[in-house]
């Protein structure tokens, strides 16, 4: 269980990634929606888990290397927005959240 104190850096995290992902980094990413899904940060504050969920994009995979590859300019935007929140910009890590796809397959699975 989260304590409070992550409980809120994960809210402030979650929504300035979103507007980062939607604004910023959309022309290195077109066609593609991505959302911030849900995040975990480390107790010390010092690691953000974070998941996204990319939509429509048929290979995952590559676009989640891009993404790692624009990490150390995503987490510099994100120390912009948030300087007089956090003294520390924690290091980010991101993983695809595959939910909707499991959620997706299920359903197909179900109508057969």
């Amino acid at each position: 269980m989260d304590s409070s104190r992550q409980q809120k850096v994960n809210r402030l995290l979650q929504r300035e990634l979103g507007e980062i992902f939607r604004l910023e980094m959309q022309p290195y990413f077109p066609g593609i929606m991505m959302t911030v899904t849900f995040i975990r940060i480390t107790p010390d504050m010092s690691v953000a888990r974070v998941n996204l969920s990319l939509f429509p994009d048929s290979d995952k995979a590559a676009t989640l290397k891009k993404i790692k590859a624009k990490t150390a300019e995503i987490r510099g935007l994100l120390g912009q927005r948030i300087k007089n929140q956090l003294r520390i910009v924690p290091r980010l890590e991101f993983f695809i959240d595959d939910t909707l796809d499991r959620v997706e397959r299920i359903e197909q699975l179900l109508m057969q």
